[in-house]
């Protein structure tokens, strides 16, 4: 029986920006095959190609060398347009701002990728965006503004806004960054939820604690893969969260 194609495949990726005259190799030629299904945290410090890394894997930008497979479908040289389209269908961002319009409903955030969607699909996009808020527990939200939200809510908004799409891949970027601690903890057990229904995750984080939920973690260092291994011990958030009290007044997401 044949392997499973990789969900995410990148052979030698390599990023280099110009400034002036001086060249910055943020990657260095980076090679990385992610399975359906994965969840991995990508860590690294400040300037170790953590964020470019995950750009391109995002197609937000494309590498100045390598190759890049997405789903089977090779990406790395696709132009701007076809580049936005094959995002928009496979990708789903998260970021740890959550980026939410202030003047519009929970419900009317999570709609709003749906309205770049050129698929023609006829499903009512109002919703799928409801559906999106069920699935991350928020369906009595729907029309609350962003300042009617805890910081919790929020960023499982920005979850739902994430997954409206239906993508192949979930990328995160520090999504825990601007919350307590317990908040942090119920995010990742939302990830980790999402992780075992099937959904691909990728999440960028400086924080040990975070990462030990993944389970597998790329560290990079100047642009290239420093270690790729299987995490120890995998923690599991909602095991966590039962263990530990509620802090006196509830939870905060």
């Amino acid at each position: 029986m044949p392997a499973p194609t990789p969900i995410i495949e990148t052979r030698g990726i390599a990023r280099t920006y110009e400034l002036g005259a001086t060249s910055v190799h943020a990657l260095r030629g980076v090679d990385l095959t992610v399975q359906s299904a994965e969840m991995i945290a990508v860590m690294g410090a400040s300037g170790s190609g953590k964020s470019t890394l995950m750009n391109v894997i995002g197609c937000l930008d494309r590498p100045t060398d390598g190759t890049y497979l997405l789903d089977g479908a090779r990406v790395d040289r696709l132009g701007r347009d076809a580049l936005a389209d094959v995002r928009n269908r496979k990708i789903g961002f998260v970021f740890q701002g959550f980026n939410l319009l202030p003047r519009m409903s929970a419900l009317e955030n999570v709609e709003l990728p749906l309205l770049y969607d050129r698929s023609g699909s006829p499903e009512d996009p109002r919703e799928r965006a409801a559906e999106a808020l069920d699935r991350v527990g928020l369906a009595d939200r729907a029309h609350h503004q962003p300042n009617e939200l805890s910081g919790g809510q929020q960023q499982r908004v920005a979850i739902a806004r994430a997954l409206v799409t239906r993508p192949a891949v979930l990328l995160a970027d520090e999504p825990t960054g601007n919350l307590d601690s317990r908040t942090s903890v119920e995010v990742m057990a939302l990830f980790q939820e999402l992780n075992d229904r099937g959904l691909t995750v990728l999440l960028v984080t400086h924080e040990s604690d975070v990462a030990a939920y993944a389970g597998r973690t790329v560290e990079l260092r100047d642009g290239l893969v420093l270690r790729d291994e299987p995490v120890r011990g995998r923690r599991r958030a909602a095991e966590d969260l039962r263990a530990a009290p509620v802090p006196a007044g509830g939870g905060a997401a």
